[in-house]
């Protein structure tokens, strides 16, 4: 199965056959942004309103953008447990958001994409929310990655409110959640106790991921940077908070643009453009159940925690220059579960 999948994402998707390009970039870097709960709908160039997303529309223009691009499950662990190991969730038991109670994860055996980058040598780093078991053998480090900064689940696994960060005494079952850890390796740094304290997490993850990019300029690197934002509670800097005309949603999406814009410009102040796969796209489509403090998936169906086109389709764009074709749109059949074995064609793993 996986071969008919890396077969046909090759020449359709790139507009090459594995051949080609290995002879023209032996080691591509690798950067996979990921975003939490962002919909269909939540990009300029497809179709959001009330915000700009500059970046990702010039993203756009210069790559390819996917109008039947799917997430592996509609829910934040499966779908990271299919994205991971390029499986079916429900194949490794993976089928929900774990909580930090849990005591299962992503399994040891299960080979993921960093493991496959770092057998072909590749420096990897993860910084953002992993969500694929919160216990150590579970922790990023343990799967392939040779550095981790992030929150290891969702940012509304703690004992307050979603909105306002207080907190909730009348939800008995939140009180058991405890303190939000963030996390430095397979270490505890400090525990998030308040609302303001997540308004920094795009901007630390974002400031991570260029340093990272600039460290890694003489050897080949796998960069992941799965997003807290935009999850409930919703955070945002002060440099774009009341910045949109939709809201604060609309501002957590202006500054995910302005992650993006901040990544691509150090690829190309290194001059490392021509050599580097960019891929975004999000985990599940937008979480309707927050009204204001959720996001659209346009004209799609549902959303979050749902199997109809809101919930799983999502958007996704890559942009590779001289590789991928620029400025144009795919409506081919894609998921998040063939990015794991098209990588390990184009590197060689």
């Amino acid at each position: 199965m996986k071969k008919l999948i890396l077969l046909s994402l090759l020449p359709l998707v790139f507009g090459i056959s594995t051949t080609q390009a290995k002879k023209k970039n032996a080691q591509p870097n690798v950067i996979l942004i990921f975003i939490d709960d962002e919909g269909y709908g939540d990009v300029g160039c497809y179709g959001a309103t009330g915000f700009q997303t500059p970046h990702l529309d010039q993203m756009a223009n210069e790559g390819m953008r996917f109008t039947n691009f799917y997430a592996a499950q509609p829910v934040c662990s499966a779908s990271r447990a299919g994205l991971m190991p390029g499986c079916y969730p429900k194949r490794i038991g993976i089928s929900m958001a774990l909580m930090p109670s849990h005591k299962t994860g992503l399994n040891a055996k299960e080979y993921t994409m960093a493991e496959m980058f770092q057998d072909q040598s590749y420096a990897t780093a993860c910084y953002g929310k992993w969500h694929l078991g919160s216990k150590h053998d579970f922790f990023p480090l343990q799967h392939g990655f040779d550095e981790y900064f992030g929150l290891p689940y969702s940012n509304d696994m703690w004992p307050r409110t979603n909105e306002t960060g207080e907190l909730v005494s009348e939800k008995k079952w939140r009180s058991k959640y405890p303190e939000l850890p963030l996390m430095e390796g397979n270490e505890m740094l400090k525990t998030i106790t308040t609302l303001e304290e997540q308004n920094d997490l795009t901007t630390l993850y974002t400031e991570r991921s260029v340093d990272f990019i600039n460290r890694h300029v003489d050897e080949p690197f796998f960069l992941y940077v799965p997003h807290t934002m935009g999850h409930v509670p919703l955070g945002v800097s002060d440099k774009f908070r009341g910045k949109s005309e939709q809201g604060l949603y609309g501002d957590v999406m202006m500054e995910i643009d302005w992650s993006v814009g901040e990544i691509l410009k150090a690829v190309e102040e290194n001059k490392l453009s021509d050599n580097t796969i960019v891929v975004f796209t999000t985990d599940n489509g937008p979480w309707l159940n927050y009204g204001n403090h959720a996001g659209s998936a346009g004209a799609l169906r549902e959303g979050k925690l749902t199997t109809w086109e809101g919930g799983q389709r999502v958007p996704c764009i890559i942009k590779w220059p001289g590789q991928v074709p620029e400025g144009k749109v795919c409506n081919k059949l894609a998921c998040a579960i063939d990015l794991l074995p098209t990588f390990a064609a184009l590197t060689g793993g």
